[in-house]
């Protein structure tokens, strides 16, 4: 086996072992062996990710599972993002991007798996953490000017803040100014829709993906995709 297959298959199985010195070891070695940070982060971390997300939902384990397996894919991540911003240092970042989970939600898996996945995309992420007042991610806003808020609700009872949200970014009168991204096991695409949100994320790579969409059609004065101003997504 190719010494950049060994250690693509050793950073899965650090994820799915829930190993976080694991995980930074095969990080450090992959930095030695050469290998690109994006191409351990993607094929390995992610794709243990993924494996695990895949158990969670099928019923096979369970949140602390979920939880453990997060904080090995940051130790791993945390060795590989200073070379990546190395590599990066020249180059302009791809927008601003503020995220936190709505107040009232605890909840921060989901939410750090997205922030880290947009910051080694090339956003600068200014994570606000979880139970974040909707008046706080007003503040932000003006203060930073962003392209993108991004929010995310794990419980049915937390997501009336994202309407919330939408409306006071309205009365503040920088709604038009961004994009707002929701999320989040009980939110759906047609719960995007009906508060006027620009985008509905099933998951960290999804909210990647569209957040490029989106910020490139508006860099080049065109409309939005379908795909977005429809059902901003699909679950």
């Amino acid at each position: 086996m190719l010494a950049r297959d060994n250690i693509i298959k050793k950073a899965i199985e650090a994820i799915m072992t829930l190993n976080d010195v694991m995980a930074q070891n095969v990080a450090m070695e992959a930095l030695e062996a050469g290998i690109e940070p994006e191409y351990v982060i993607e094929e390995g971390f992610y794709a243990g990710i993924n494996r695990i997300e895949e158990m969670f939902k099928e019923g096979k384990i369970f949140l602390p599972h979920m939880i453990a397996a997060a904080e090995a894919m940051e130790a791993g991540v945390r060795v590989l993002i200073p070379s990546k911003e190395n590599m990066l240092s020249d180059m302009k970042s791809k927008g601003t991007v503020i995220i936190g989970t709505i107040e009232g939600d605890i909840h921060s898996i989901g939410k750090d798996i997205v922030a880290t996945s947009l910051q080694i995309d090339g956003y600068e992420v200014i994570n606000l953490g979880v139970d974040v007042p909707v008046e706080t991610f007003i503040e932000k806003s003006m203060s930073i000017h962003p392209d993108i808020v991004a929010t995310s609700a794990l419980m049915t009872i937390t997501m009336t803040n994202q309407l919330t949200l939408e409306k006071e970014l309205k009365e503040a009168g920088i709604r038009d100014s961004l994009k707002t991204v929701v999320g989040g096991t009980p939110v759906t695409p047609e719960w995007a829709q009906a508060i006027g949100a620009d985008i509905y994320g099933s998951d960290a790579s999804d909210v990647v993906r569209k957040v490029n969409m989106i910020l490139g059609s508006k860099k080049r004065n065109e409309c939005p995709p379908k795909e977005l101003l429809a059902v901003n997504a699909s679950h």
